[in-house]
Parts: structure tokens; C-alpha cells; sequence
């Protein structure tokens, strides 16, 4: 009984050390994780809120948020972690060599998401543009931090990661809020080239998918060796782009076979020597 009341004795004692030692260290990382939790937060709210004065891709602001509220509470943690005693110094060098093998594993949807991000960030297209990229052109349908995905005029869908389209080049149709269909044909030598632009020019105008302004337009592009090559050039919304460089052309074909110009064929002179 002795050495149980001397075993009990000293535990006790080390106890009231321990406790001694160690409460005032456990109360104060307890009030300054629960200080440093309401700050975040008011921090995370004052973001939320900027964000939205400034317009930010609502895409966008869940991460910005996420990634801001995860390194903050990090470095409470490694903060509180100091306060009871506990060596940081290692600690934060493990997060570096995690995070280090982390974006080596992740490389390439960390280049996806870094160009996503800067995509919505500078947007040289958005939602509903009509844009060609990576040797694809469609409609946006989604733009996330990662992919970008289109609607192909052959209704396919494309996703095309954003790594390899911001390192690419972008042709935005929509920009300007208009497009222009340059609608080739020709018409044999010797043939009326005034009577042919306006046969065209009437097609064009009587279009109601083609715009009055800017207005359509008709010019010879090329003397080839064989026909006089003209090139139509009506302007008309996104949407009605492929109506209008399809149909036309049909229509235009129409036209001039029933005011008499005859297909050109390929010509070759030969000089005969007597």
C-alpha cells in the first residue's frame, strides 16, 4: 500500500507540473485558434464581398475563396502549433516538400488551371462566344479553370484544356458582335464582270441574315489562268454565320446559271506552228 500510495503521489505531482506547465500554454493556443477563426472568417466575408464590387468571374471566386481560406487557416494552425510547444520549423518543411511533390505529380492540370485562371481573368472570350481554337471551331458552352468545353457546328462537343488553348492562338468571332462570311466564285473570261457583282450584290441585300450594316460588299480577287475569281462579302450575327456562307453560296450559283454564266473550265491555249 505504501508503494501504491508513493506511485500515486508522484504521478499526481507530475500531473500538477505538467498541467502547470502546460495549461497557460493550451488555454492561449485554444483562444488564439478561436480569435483566429472568427478573423478568417470576417477576412473570407470582406473577400466575398470585393470580389463581387469588382465583378469577378463568379467561376472564379469560389476557388479564389477556398485557396485563400485554406492558406490562412494553415498558418493559424502552424501558428497554435508554436504557441503549445510544438517545433514548426520541421512542420513547415514537410508542407514545402509535400506541396513541392504535389505540383510535380499535378503538373500539367496545374498549367490547366493557372491558364484557366488567367483566362477568366483577362476573358478574350466568354460563354456564348463563337471562337476557334485548337483547330476547332464552336460555340463556348462552359469555361471552367481547367477546360474549356465547345459546341461544334456538327454538334460535337469539344473539351479542350486550357494549358495548350491560352499557349495557342484565339480567334474570337463574336468580339466585335458581327462576322464576315467571304464567299468565293467565278465567272470565264469575256463574261460581265459589273452584270455578275450585281446579280450577287442583289442575293446578298435580299438575305434578311445578312446585315445592312456594315453592308455587304463584292470585289474581283484573283486573275487566275483559267476564270476571274470574285469573292462575296456579307456581314451577319454569330448565330446565322454558317447559314449565311452555306446557303448563299448555293443561292448565288442559282443566280448567276440563270442570268446565263456558264461554269468556268479549265482552259489551256495551244499555238500551232505551220
Amino acid at each position: 500500500m505504501e508503494i501504491f500510495e508513493t506511485l500515486k503521489a508522484t504521478f499526481l505531482e507530475k500531473l500538477g507540473g505538467s498541467l502547470g506547465e502546460w495549461g497557460p500554454k493550451l488555454v492561449m493556443a485554444i483562444v488564439t485558434l478561436l480569435i483566429g477563426l472568427w478573423i478568417i472568417k470576417a477576412i473570407m466575408r470582406a473577400v466575398g464581398r470585393l470580389m463581387e464590387t469588382r465583378h469577378i468571374d463568379a467561376t472564379l471566386r469560389p476557388f479564389i475563396l477556398t485557396l485563400i481560406g485554406f492558406l490562412l487557416k494553415v498558418m493559424l494552425f502552424i501558428a497554435v502549433a508554436g504557441q503549445v510547444g510544438v517545433e514548426t520549423t520541421s512542420f513547415i518543411a514537410v508542407l514545402g516538400m509535400l506541396g513541392l511533390a504535389i505540383g510535380m505529380a499535378l503538373q500539367g492540370a496545374l498549367g490547366n488551371f493557372a491558364a484557366g485562371v488567367l483566362l477568366l481573368i483577362f476573358r478574350p472570350y466568354k460563354v456564348g462566344d463563337l471562337i476557334e481554337v485548337q483547330g476547332q471551331l464552336g460555340f463556348v458552352k462552359e469555361l471552367s479553370v481547367l477546360v474549356t468545353v465547345l459546341e461544334t457546328f456538327q454538334n460535337k462537343t469539344a473539351i479542350i484544356p486550357n494549358g495548350p488553348l491560352f499557349a495557342g492562338n484565339i480567334v474570337n468571332y463574336s468580339k466585335k458582335g458581327s462576322v464576315r462570311s467571304d464567299i468565293p466564285f467565278a465567272i470565264r473570261y469575256g463574261a460581265d464582270i459589273e452584270k455578275a457583282k450585281s446579280i450577287v450584290m442583289d442575293v446578298l441585300t435580299s438575305s434578311d441574315k445578312v446585315l445592312k450594316d456594315p453592308a455587304p460588299s463584292v470585289y474581283v480577287t484573283e486573275l487566275t489562268n483559267n476564270n476571274i475569281q470574285l469573292t462575296a462579302l456579307p456581314f451577319s450575327t454569330v448565330e446565322d454565320y454558317w447559314d449565311v456562307f452555306w446557303g448563299l453560296r448555293g443561292e448565288i450559283a442559282k443566280k448567276l446559271g440563270e442570268a446565263g454564266y456558264e461554269a468556268p473550265f479549265e482552259q489551256r491555249v495551244v499555238h500551232m506552228k505551220n
